[in-house]
């Protein structure tokens, strides 16, 4: 069974979907799935394969049906964070268990610094913070090239110099910038300028997502139990590199899981994983 809602704040209406009873029908946690810049319809699949949880997802400010009233375009960890603990203070089953995703995995080390009383168990999946790299300038120097392509040439070039970006194993070399921009005809993407330049994921609008700096003291001194995750189909690529340093400033070792970045997710988005199979290791490690 699942149910949606509105939470109505002064800045925002947060849309999320609760995916079984609430309260628990076992009496564990909610667990709470958060994506950035994905919206709940991403973890459908996996709450599917979650059939004795109670899963929560929502539609980040400005994503999905989440409207904002703030009047900004920008995605802010510590905003989202500020939003996250709004809604599990309404859904009032106490701490829960988080499931942070990518730039959600982000959005929950803020939530943890920030109110740790909120989270029995954070498992923060390859959160992109370009700090946790050694070579963190050329990161920041092959990030702004896909941001300039989509400013250029619209979705098609800036999506593809993004997953040339994302793909390259190890750090970002000479090597790496030598290379000729990437055809977005390569991914089976249009050439042609499509227009839009306010994609949340392509332009500046979520630069302060991979900006992002954890607060290593306050993240160690909170009662949450933090797991990093990295895939094991993610190799040496971008968010793997993340993920193994942000567990390293928090002196401890990134957890596998099986598949990719998207390892969770369903055939409906393109990016298919291995979402049965995420979900018994996200059971596992949760306990």
């Amino acid at each position: 069974m699942t149910t949606t809602h509105v939470l109505q704040t002064p800045e925002v209406d947060l849309a999320y979907d609760v995916h079984g009873p609430l309260p628990t029908a076992d009496g564990r946690p909610v667990l709470l799935a958060i994506g950035q810049p994905m919206d709940a319809t991403g973890f459908a699949t996996l709450a599917s394969h979650l059939p004795g949880r109670t899963v929560v997802a929502y539609d980040p400010r400005g994503l999905g049906r989440s409207a904002r009233k703030d009047g900004r375009v920008d995605m802010v960890p510590e905003v989202q964070a500020s939003d996250v603990h709004a809604l599990i203070e309404a859904l009032g089953t106490g701490p829960v268990d988080l499931f942070g995703s990518s730039g959600g995995a982000v959005a929950g080390l803020a939530l943890v610094a920030a109110h740790p009383g909120d989270v029995r168990t954070f498992v923060a999946h390859e959160p992109p913070v370009i700090s946790a790299l050694p070579d963190t300038d050329a990161a920041r120097r092959a990030q702004a090239g896909y941001m300039e392509a989509y400013q250029a040439k619209g979705s098609g070039a800036g999506m593809a110099a993004f997953i040339a970006m994302t793909s390259w194993s190890g750090e970002y070399t000479d090597e790496y910038f030598a290379q000729p921009a990437p055809d977005p005809a390569a991914f089976g993407m249009a050439s042609e300028d499509d227009g839009s330049r306010d994609d949340p994921l392509l332009s500046d609008r979520s630069l302060a997502v991979s900006d992002f700096r954890p607060d290593i003291e306050a993240l160690r001194a909170a009662p949450t139990r933090i797991v990093l995750a990295v895939g094991e189909e993610t190799g040496d690529t971008f968010t793997a590199r993340t993920a193994r340093g942000v567990a390293a400033m928090l002196g401890q070792e990134p957890v596998v899981f099986p598949s990719h970045h998207g390892g969770f997710l369903g055939g409906g988005f393109g990016y298919a994983g291995k979402p049965a199979e995420f979900a018994a290791r996200l059971e596992e490690v949760l306990g």
